[in-house]
């Protein structure tokens, strides 16, 4: 169970501490397993009030960890691996990266090639335990896989997928979330501009999101099936969805998500 295991998130930054946030909303996870560690510590003094260990020492971290989280920028990975390498034991340690482009056959040139490694990409929605989890995995028994996709599941939902997978994975779940928040953005600026103010707007806009998400993931139906219930012949929602269209709405997002891909593979 993922309330006995021991947890280090080192490199904790906005994921790693929205990680952490959503472990602690557990009843049965005690505060004093986890571990996190960054440069600055004192914006990790909340945790540390929590009876979380907060410090420095990334090595220390790593040591005393069950599974160990990469939470730092790409180009960091390889150089804390180097730092935590001598301290890993590869038949009691699961190691977790966090970190977009970075495969797990880069992670083995650094690391004992026996060592069980995963690669996870959540979404900060995880400081509320609503995240979407893609995770792939190397040398992983079923048990261990079990574990870790606990882990995530903790902080959301968690879905198992190809490695080859994995970067399109970071611009629909987690860029993905991004994405989402600006359409919302916008809804609430065209809300203003009709006549709400910003709050009243932002409230209506909120749920509206949260419904039609709910809708989908309820009653397991396409898009399109719910929107056709709403757009009635000669209708004021037809109209909307059309000019969004004749703006290149659908085009603009298409093409976003794409433009997000291909900076990823460069």
């Amino acid at each position: 169970m993922i309330s006995k295991q021991k947890i280090a998130i080192i490199g904790c930054g906005n994921l790693g501490t929205s990680i952490a946030s959503g472990l602690l909303m557990r009843s049965d996870f005690d505060p004093k397993n986890l571990i996190l560690t960054k440069r600055n510590t004192e914006s990790l003094a909340e945790f540390e009030a929590k009876g979380v260990h907060v410090h420095s020492n990334n090595a220390a971290a790593a040591e005393h960890a069950d599974l160990v989280l990469l939470g730092v920028k790409p180009y960091n990975v390889a150089n804390i691996l180097r730092e935590i390498n001598p301290v890993l034991d590869p038949k009691k340690q699961i190691i977790i990266s966090l970190a977009t482009g970075i495969t797990l056959s880069e992670m083995f040139e650094v690391i004992n090639p026996a060592t069980v490694a995963f690669r996870a990409m959540p979404n900060i929605a995880a400081d509320i335990q609503e995240s979407i989890t893609c995770v792939c995995h190397q040398n992983a028994l079923s048990s261990q896989v079990d574990l870790v996709k606990e882990l995530f599941d903790a902080i959301g939902f968690t879905i198992s997928i190809d490695e080859s997978l994995m970067e399109a994975a970071t611009v629909l779940g987690a860029c993905g979330i991004a994405y989402v928040l600006r359409f919302m953005r916008a809804m609430i600026q065209g809300g203003i501009q009709i006549g709400f103010d910003s709050v009243t707007a932002s409230k209506i806009v909120n749920q509206t999101v949260k419904g039609a998400a709910e809708l989908m993931i309820q009653k397991n139906i396409h898009p399109e099936a719910a929107i056709d219930k709403v757009t009635t012949p000669k209708g004021c929602t037809i109209v909307g969805l059309n000019e969004m269209e004749h703006q290149g709405f659908s085009s603009a997002m298409v093409r976003g998500v794409i433009a997000s891909y291909e900076k990823i593979e460069k």
